[in-house]
């Protein structure tokens, strides 16, 4: 072998060596300081033309209110999704009839650092009554209603504890 082809794979193997101790770092470090939790400003401008439209059906007289929002809204229907327990304590999704996704993933609608949540833990969406159901997405350690494991989608009771790892989520007005 020549020196020069010596030289270059001796260089070669320097940098992957480098490589691995600094994915190795990274590891480390994500595992000893968690995982960055990113702003939604996109959504909350999204949120904002929504909120004026219902305030704008909310000064509307009464007979112009049930033409103009087209779902139908119960009078003890929730209105807020609550997180009562955990590392996100107080957090609060407002219901809108779209699907609330929990879980690790960076683009679930509700992130969980929680060692015992799923990227894809479970779903919260409504139904065509109106009813909120949740939905265990297969996850390793399940979600828990009111201390039973789901197996199949479920309705929400009205302050019933959604139980997932370390959090505890509930509907409420």
């Amino acid at each position: 072998m020549s020196e020069l082809t010596l030289t270059v794979m001796r260089l070669g193997f320097l940098a992957v060596l480098w490589l691995f101790v600094i994915v190795a770092v990274q590891v480390i470090r994500s595992d000893l300081f968690g995982t960055r939790v990113t702003q939604r400003g996109a959504r909350r401008e999204a949120a904002r033309p929504q909120q004026a439209a219902r305030q704008q059906q909310q000064s509307a007289p009464p007979q112009q209110r049930g033409q103009q929002g087209g779902g139908r809204q119960r009078r003890n229907a929730p209105s807020k999704l609550v997180v009562s327990e955990g590392t996100l304590t107080g957090t609060t999704v407002a219901l809108q009839g779209q699907t609330i996704t929990l879980g690790r993933a960076h683009d679930s609608t509700i992130v969980l650092d929680d060692d015992y949540a799923s990227s894809r833990h479970a779903r919260i969406y409504p139904d065509r009554d109106g009813q909120w159901i949740v939905e265990d997405l297969g996850s390793t350690n399940g979600t828990y209603l009111d201390r039973s494991r789901l197996t199949t989608p479920t309705p929400i009771p009205l302050g019933a504890p959604i139980r997932i790892g370390k959090t505890v989520i509930e509907l409420r007005k």
